[in-house]
């Protein structure tokens, strides 16, 4: 069966977007958080937000419309479409509005909160509390980077089923059962595509992918304050990587998300009721907008310490036409994520030789990893010397990929209830006409007077008759001879027959 890639959020602009009005004017009391979202802004929207922060006073409006506005960008269509979609961000993240007389308002609380973060005015603890003397053992930061790694990796690794890993976390487990990253399987998890598109996305994004999934079960099942843990999200964006912060200060719901973001590699604490806490690279370049930066640097510190091959990170993938694949790694990590659709063959000290064969493809399509995921990751990770060539992958290889994946795809199946044994071709179409209107029409046969409904339609179609036969008892016609859904009888009985059998039998079943 075809599987479609669901989409999920791996952009915190969608998330704030879909928060109301009160809950952004919550966040925007928090000087750090203003300045976090600041930096996820668009360049254009930046310079709207700095332009007019220290033009009137806070609680005056600003005397000028979109029209001035629009004076400030050059007249072409690049500059303004980038210009409406800069208030459009602006608008949606209510930081700038447009009143009823066409003037641009600027958020007050978002206002006064940023310039305090800018002039480095009033009595907040938005940026952490350093704690007054740093410990004797302070880790430094290599330690952090391969702390973050190792812990950020581990989720990883469960996800592609990497064996010998211990279970992650329970609040790892509802994260990438909640987002679907992964699914039940005869005695496991075992990923999907959803969990294999996540897997191709860069380590930034992936984290806030995470995060944000953890934000819908904190609201959710942890009954955690929503504000309080995306303030926290940010004010870790703003942390001096390298340096110890106090507790002190944090909300009980921020203590016990920290203990959460120490288990996905956001943090480190020596043990989970220490006073101290250190941000690591993956919290700190949360809202710097430079996911390659994240990446390379974490990686290339772990690498020093497990000796793991840095090439990596440029490209390590070798395929040949004859589907022979080299990948030139020593990563766990990425071993197991060709394991998902290749057969390996040997492993090497620094190299694997694997196979990508009908069998391994149609296994990954099976979890519902795609065609065009596989040849994508293939693409990304392709090694420096498979770059030079064009096409980047041998199309006989990308073709057999696409053909297994349709040759499976031949066939989908859905889920219906099946209409039979109609008496008359009237009552046939009357229905047909009916359900097809509706859009509950799966397929259907005019020889063989056969249709099959959508599991969502069929209530609908059912009461239809039962209205039908209705109004023909009461015209004193009797009931229809129309024989129903998944029912087969010598005596053909009538619909009104039929459903009184179907609800005599829910009854006594206990539906």
């Amino acid at each position: 069966m075809p599987t479609a890639v669901t989409h999920f959020k791996t952009n915190i602009y969608e998330c704030l977007e879909a928060l109301p009005r009160y809950t952004l004017d919550q966040l925007y009391k928090e000087p750090a958080t203003c300045l976090a979202i600041f930096r996820l802004l668009p360049s254009l929207a930046r310079q709207f937000v700095m332009s007019l922060l220290f033009t009137q006073p806070i609680n005056s409006p600003v005397n000028l419309t979109k029209s001035d506005l629009r004076l400030w960008v050059k007249n072409e269509e690049a500059a303004l479409t980038k210009f409406d979609e800069a208030l459009e961000k602006l608008s949606k993240l209510s930081i700038m509005t447009i009143d009823q007389y066409g003037y641009i308002q600027m958020n007050s609380e978002f206002r006064e909160r940023f310039r305090d973060c800018l002039t480095g005015g009033g009595s907040h603890q938005s940026f952490g509390v350093p704690c007054k003397k740093p410990a004797s053992d302070r880790p430094d930061i290599a330690f952090l980077d391969r702390h973050a790694m190792k812990q950020w990796e581990e989720i990883l690794h469960f996800m592609v089923g990497t064996e010998s890993m211990s279970q992650p976390s329970a609040a790892v487990l509802k994260v990438v059962t909640r987002a679907k990253l992964m699914k039940e399987g005869k005695d496991k998890l075992v990923i999907t595509n959803k969990g294999f598109q996540f897997l191709l996305q860069d380590v930034n994004t992936q984290v806030w992918a995470f995060l944000i999934q953890y934000l819908d079960i904190a609201d959710e099942l942890l009954q955690m304050n929503v504000v309080e843990v995306l303030n926290f999200f940010f004010m870790l964006g703003s942390l001096e990587l390298g340096m110890d912060y106090s507790v002190k200060g944090l909300t009980d719901t921020q203590k016990q998300l920290l203990d959460d973001l120490a288990n996905f590699g956001l943090a480190y604490r020596r043990k989970k009721g220490s006073s101290r806490y250190y941000p690591t690279r993956l919290a700190t370049t949360l809202t710097s907008g430079n996911s390659a930066v994240v990446s390379s640097a974490v990686s290339s510190s772990a690498s020093t310490t497990t000796g793991e091959d840095g090439a990596t990170e440029q490209g390590f993938i070798i395929v040949e036409t004859n589907y022979k694949l080299y990948a030139y790694t020593e990563s766990k990590l990425q071993i197991s994520v060709l394991r998902l659709f290749c057969e390996l063959q040997t492993r090497f000290a620094n190299m694997v030789y694997a196979l990508i064969t009908r069998d391994s493809v149609r296994k990954a399509l099976k979890h519902g990893i795609t065609a065009s995921q596989i040849i994508s990751y293939l693409s990304s990770h392709a090694h420096p010397q498979m770059k030079k060539r064009i096409p980047l992958l041998p199309p006989t290889v990308v073709d057999q990929i696409r053909l297994w994946e349709i040759e499976r795809n031949r066939l989908e199946a859905t889920e219906g209830y099946l209409y039979k044994e109609f008496r008359n071709q009237g009552d046939y179409e009357m229905v047909l006409k009916y359900a097809t209107n509706h859009g509950f029409v799966i397929w259907f046969n005019e020889r063989k007077r056969m249709f099959s409904v959508t599991e969502e339609g069929h209530e609908h179609v059912r009461s239809y008759i039962k209205k039908k036969i209705a109004q023909r008892k009461t015209n004193g016609g009797g009931g229809s001879g129309v024989g129903t859904p998944n029912h087969q009888n010598n005596g053909s009985p009538s619909i009104l027959e039929f459903l009184d059998i179907e609800d005599e039998r829910k009854q006594r079943i206990g539906w």
